[in-house]
């Protein structure tokens, strides 16, 4: 132990040797295993530092998130999956981490370095079973969580790792957060045939089966598809 190690270093290099021993993976089915085992041991050495000439704990479970988000989650990134409201992380160097939040890009306070960009890559990419080198220089796989991972490294990027993590946000769970959002508008949200969806007719259920069309139901009449043109979309509209 260096003698300037902090009470969280002291954790987690522990628990990656508890985790080396055992034969535990993270990314391959042993997440919950290694939180317990992180419990455990902030437990253990909270107990050891009432006797030994070890640094204290100030905060038990903040220390056991924190070492959870560097050995099981995805380090100074873990933040952002946990927060509902990104949608999209990405980096263009490793100086700048952007986030998405409502369509709007942000840049963040987190820094990484070369290196901890690699190593992050690595260890999304781990579970996937996909890899990327110069043989194979990008890459897109699906997270645990669902998200979407795309990588491209030099020489197709110009000189840094470009990392885009695209993630599956809810952002609307009622009729009145989608009218917040601008989808519909006010003024159709009332119309009083907007809940049920109305059942396709025989020609549009013909056509799905056909594989002219991509739906077999769609919504209230009162709302124009994509593909209506302006005259099926304002007699759909005059029905309310």
């Amino acid at each position: 132990m260096a003698a300037n190690d902090s009470a969280e270093q002291i954790v987690e290099r522990d628990v990656r040797e508890l985790v080396r021993r055992r034969g535990l993976d993270p990314a391959d089915g042993d997440a919950a295993a290694v939180r317990r085992l992180i419990d455990e041991v902030v437990a253990d050495y909270q107990e050891r530092s009432l006797t030994a000439n070890l640094p204290l704990l100030l905060d038990l479970a903040q220390v056991a998130k924190s070492v959870a988000d560097r050995v099981v989650g995805v380090g100074p990134l873990q933040p952002f999956f946990d927060d509902p409201e990104v949608e999209e992380i990405w980096i263009n160097e490793p100086g700048k981490v952007f986030v998405a939040k409502a369509g709007r890009p942000r840049l963040t306070t987190t820094v990484l370095d070369e290196q901890q960009v690699h190593d992050l890559v690595e260890l999304m990419l781990r579970s996937s079973g996909r890899r990327i080198d110069l043989s194979s220089p990008f890459v897109d796989a699906t997270l645990a969580d669902g998200s979407r991972l795309h990588v491209v490294i030099p020489d197709i990027t110009r000189r840094h790792w470009a990392v885009n993590i695209r993630r599956f946000v809810l952002t609307a769970n009622s009729l009145d957060e989608l009218v917040r959002l601008g989808t519909p508008s006010s003024s159709r949200s009332t119309c009083p045939t907007w809940s049920p969806c109305r059942p396709a007719s025989p020609t549009s259920r013909a056509r799905a089966r056909s594989g002219s069309a991509a739906w077999s139901r769609r919504p209230c009449a009162c709302v124009p598809t994509a593909s209506s043109s302006a005259r099926s979309a304002r007699r759909n509209a005059s029905t309310c």
